[in-house]
């Protein structure tokens, strides 16, 4: 697949109107292999493929979540954090709605809705973070300071190590 075109996404517009400098990684996408499967195919630690997860309050404010690929979100934490009673993952076809993206190929940049975005504190101490360009089998590579400005995060504490098998 690596001889493919990268497409130009929603994403891809953003980064490169904001004069981002970022790497193309085009991958085989597996239904369900997640973070795992991208990091494989990219030859990188897990911890560097940051997901985009899209969630929402009892309120159904949406909110995007990035977090470390080998790491979950304590909802309860994040709640806390929010003020509010409880944070859930989005239902996909709402996730879909929010950000005009497919679950799987969601981008935290270019999103059809403008949503409040939180990032684990720790994404900021790596090198380069690998981040979905907005199509499922394509990351993007780039320094987490420039995510940072071209988002605009609150940084969290919420994440939890998965329990690996």
């Amino acid at each position: 697949m690596s001889h493919s075109r990268p497409p130009v996404t929603p994403a891809v517009r953003v980064l490169r109107e904001q004069g981002v400098a970022f790497s193309d990684h085009l991958y085989a996408y597996e239904e369900r292999g997640g973070t795992a499967v991208s990091a494989r195919e990219l030859g990188v630690h897990e911890h560097a493929v940051v997901k985009t997860l899209v969630m929402e309050d009892e309120r159904r404010n949406p909110l995007l979540v990035l977090m470390h690929g080998d790491h979950k979100v304590s909802t309860q934490r994040l709640a806390r954090m929010l003020g509010v009673k409880d944070v859930r993952p989005c239902d996909p076809a709402v996730a879909n709605r929010h950000t005009g993206y497919l679950v799987g190929g969601t981008s935290p940049f270019g999103t059809r809705r403008a949503m409040p975005v939180y990032m684990e504190r720790t994404i900021m101490d790596l090198e380069r973070i690998y981040l979905n360009g907005g199509r499922r089998g394509y990351l993007v590579g780039l320094a987490p300071a420039e995510a940072a400005r071209v988002l605009s995060p609150v940084l969290v504490e919420v994440g939890v190590a998965e329990a690996t098998p």
